[in-house]
């Protein structure tokens, strides 16, 4: 009996070791999971500009002008506005920083979700760019050859748009249906994340930073005296009439910020970047500041809020610009990008771990935004077909 126990034990005992070996090795050898940073990009260098502005208004789904002549136009657009564009640049440094960021972004997000996701790792950092390198078209080749067979799309976008993530989406399918034939890479997204924690909290964080220096610089600052400006990126007013979920979205991203400052400043949410004859969302941020940028006490805060890392909006349009050539520059300040900050990355992290605990392909409204852009998600657009659980 004594023997039979011990031979049973003994069985017993080498069947659970050979399934903690077996599991072990089978979780050193997998590929993990990719997580993949989704945004418009930027030119990393001058040379790069009339490529990047080739491939934004080739972009039928951010500027839909004409199916069958948009390349053309597209050709036409960026020659003629490449020495514009690229003295922006010049006056930046020479370059978009974006690329540097996100890179920066998704590897610390990966750092840290292979301690807190364990069954998920080794998550793989990647960037795909919209309009500049590195291109959707060839991150998507990298994962390929990397052997990814699981993979993230995180938009950095916060808000959503049919015209931004919504645009990352439609080439995220076509990429794969070019591609990944054989479907080795299964997909979930996340396509927005207006009410992120770290998100919020690294803005408030950076908005009490800009107070303080108002704070010391005039011993008789009032906090009557400031008004804080949120500075969105505009669209085109028949992108909203749509049924555009991005303005209700930034909205939501301004108010939990101003939960999180206790309501404590006059604010306002403005939008920015307006190109063309077309009728586009405002107030726009320019126009607003001229207005309230007196010479009394008023003081002015810009907040990017639907940025995530500095680019040619934050750098040159509200610094050179808005602020550059206002009549009383001293009396704005332009709160800083989320960049490097620790707070907003945790935010990254968390959004990430909740995605992939959670198991869900993609957010409940998705199919909705794809409709209403008229879009047929189980047409043109097969969203429960391409992202997976």
């Amino acid at each position: 009996m004594l023997s039979s126990f011990c031979k049973n034990y003994s069985n017993k005992t080498v069947q659970r070791t050979l399934i903690r070996y077996n599991s072990t090795v089978s979780n050193k050898n997998k590929n993990g999971t990719a997580i993949v940073f989704m945004n418009m990009g930027g030119p990393s260098t001058i040379p790069e500009v009339k490529d990047f502005l080739y491939q934004l208004f080739s972009d039928y789904d951010l500027i839909p002008i004409s199916k069958k002549y948009q390349p053309m136009i597209a050709k036409f657009i960026s020659t003629y506005r490449t020495p514009k564009i690229e003295k922006q640049y010049a006056e930046i440094g020479g370059g978009s920083p974006i690329k540097y960021w996100s890179e920066y972004q998704a590897k610390k997000v990966c750092e840290a979700l292979d301690k807190t996701n364990p069954d998920t790792a080794p998550h793989k950092p990647y960037v795909a760019f919209r309009y500049a390198q590195p291109l959707s078209k060839d991150t998507y080749k990298k994962l390929l050859d990397d052997g990814i067979t699981r993979a993230v799309a995180f938009t950095q976008y916060p808000q959503f748009s049919y015209s931004t993530t919504g645009s990352s989406i439609n080439e995220l399918i076509r990429n794969k249906k070019d591609l990944d034939k054989d479907d080795q890479i299964a997909w979930s997204i996340i396509d927005r994340w207006p009410k992120n924690e770290g998100l919020t909290s690294a803005f408030a964080e950076n908005i009490h930073a800009k107070v303080e220096e108002f704070k010391k610089e005039d011993p008789n600052f009032k906090e009557e005296d400031l008004t804080i400006l949120f500075s969105a990126h505009s669209l085109p007013m028949d992108v909203i009439n749509m049924g555009d979920s991005y303005p209700a979205e930034v909205a939501a991203t301004v108010y939990n910020v101003m939960e999180k400052l206790n309501f404590q400043f006059k604010y306002r949410l403005v939008w920015q970047s307006q190109v063309g004859p077309k009728p586009w969302l405002g107030a726009q941020t320019a126009d607003i500041v001229e207005q309230l940028n007196t010479p009394g006490k008023e003081k002015l805060i810009l907040v990017p809020i639907a940025f995530t890392s500095d680019h040619i909006e934050t750098l040159f349009e509200l610094d050179l610009e808005v602020i550059g050539e206002a009549k009383h520059p001293k009396n704005i300040k332009r709160c800083e990008s989320l960049n490097g900050s620790e707070t907003f990355i945790k935010g990254l992290v968390d959004e990430c771990d909740h995605h992939l605990k959670n198991n869900t392909p993609f957010h409940k409204n998705l199919d909705l935004d794809f409709v209403l852009a008229k879009k047929d998600p189980n047409g043109n657009a097969p969203l429960r077909k391409f992202f997976t659980k």
